[in-house]
């Protein structure tokens, strides 16, 4: 008679381990492909974005002939910052996203903008904005005061890049995108026109217009009109906007503005015045107790937070430093400052150029001698290369930002 074995199949403590062990493995090779692909789809989401901005400028410059002017609006009547702006108007301050709206699928939120605007302030009452809307740099406790205008405070689709955590408070609304205003960041706040009435400044020494038109040197000039014709570098040799990141609240160089309280902004080597404070073991951050610097702006204001603001902080970017660099800048409000394109990309930006065009620009482009001072007319310019006219102190990426200083441009 034959023994059948009563021996039980299965698996032992051991093997069953091996197989834990092995799926484990694997799990840890597969996790870094997900979230690379998962990256790799945000990215593309990002550069489309992109391309709806670059028609956007396309379609606006065929009907109005001209780009978006960043700095452009209505003029206020009081003597004072911002009085007259809360309701009555914008002091020159929208940025140039604003008027792209109905370009870029936003033709609702332009109407609202375009027209005169009703809420309700803390208060119960009705108020009503005008249209063009109140000064972009409203804080939040002001939208709650005098009742919220919903334009400066809509996150737009368009505006965002799928990589870019940030979102909500404190900030009022958004942006990843800003406008390329060259290699040179005096008058970056504006100071071309009088915000009360529109008039050229030509007071001052230099007089400010003459100091806007040596140092705006990018494809949007602040406050001023420009046009494809001004390239003169070409649009495919030209950016004219960058990607940025907004700010997390974790003192990140890139999104939190540190202020220059060594030496002037435009002086040989005051681009790079602000490295000293940065954190030596963690160089992508500011220290905990920034020295000799000082980290200034509210928590609303920082990087890319709002996006109907032309300040540089808000919707600027300017080929002085490599994409990824620090924030450097003199004081916050009406501010110049050195605001490179910055992203959470691995290694770099994508950049739009003046032909519609988006490319991926790497941390380590050429960028020239960071050291030098900046081109202008300014009192305080003491670089004696950095003339009006001349050729961008840094490089290939300071060629790229400038529109008519008949740089060069190979390889890229």
């Amino acid at each position: 008679m034959m023994r059948t074995s009563s021996r039980a199949k299965g698996f032992t403590l051991v093997e069953l381990l091996v197989v834990i062990a092995i799926i484990g493995v694997l799990v840890g090779l597969l996790l870094p492909a997900v979230q690379a692909a998962r990256e790799a789809a945000r990215r593309m989401s990002c550069s489309n974005n992109f391309k709806q901005i670059g028609l956007a400028i396309h379609n606006y410059h065929a009907a109005y002939k001209q780009l978006p002017v960043h700095g452009g609006g209505t003029q206020g009547t009081h003597a004072g910052r911002h009085e007259s702006g809360r309701r009555g108007n914008n002091r020159l301050e929208r940025s140039a996203l604003v008027a792209l709206t109905p370009f870029f699928e936003q033709q609702a939120l332009w109407e609202q903008i375009s027209n005169p605007f009703q809420t309700t302030d803390s208060s119960g009452n009705v108020r009503t904005y005008n249209a063009m809307g109140p000064w972009p740099g409203m804080p939040l406790s002001a939208h709650l005061n005098w009742g919220n205008y919903d334009p400066w405070l809509t996150n737009i689709p368009t505006l965002r890049c799928p990589s870019d955590p940030g979102i909500g408070l404190p900030a009022t609304g958004r942006t990843n995108y800003a406008m390329c205003t060259g290699d040179s960041c005096d008058t970056g706040f504006g100071g071309a026109l009088n915000r009360m009435t529109g008039a050229t400044q030509k007071g001052g020494t230099p007089p400010m217009y003459q100091r806007v038109r040596a140092s705006q040197r990018g494809a949007f000039m602040v406050q001023l009109d420009s046009k494809f014709r001004d390239v003169l570098d070409g649009l495919s040799n030209t950016i004219f906007a960058g990607e940025i990141l907004t700010d997390l609240g974790d003192r990140d160089k890139r999104t939190h503005l540190a202020d220059n309280q060594v030496s002037n902004i435009l002086n040989m080597g005051g681009n790079l015045a602000c490295r000293q404070s940065l954190d030596p073991e963690r160089p992508q951050f500011w220290s905990q107790t920034p020295s000799p610097n000082r980290l200034t702006g509210s928590g609303e204001e920082r990087r890319g937070m709002k996006w109907a603001s032309l300040l540089p902080i808000y919707t600027q970017m300017l080929t002085i430093l490599p994409p990824n660099a620090e924030l450097c800048g003199n004081n916050f409000y009406y501010s110049i400052a050195v605001a490179p394109p910055s992203s959470r990309h691995q290694g770099g930006v994508h950049v739009l150029m003046g032909d519609g065009a988006v490319k991926f620009v790497t941390d380590s482009i050429e960028a020239g001698d960071s050291g030098r001072g900046q081109v202008g007319v300014h009192a305080q310019h003491t670089d004696p290369d950095s003339v009006p006219g001349s050729e961008s102190p840094y490089g290939l990426w300071g060629a790229l930002g400038t529109r008519a200083s008949k740089e060069t441009i190979e390889d890229f």
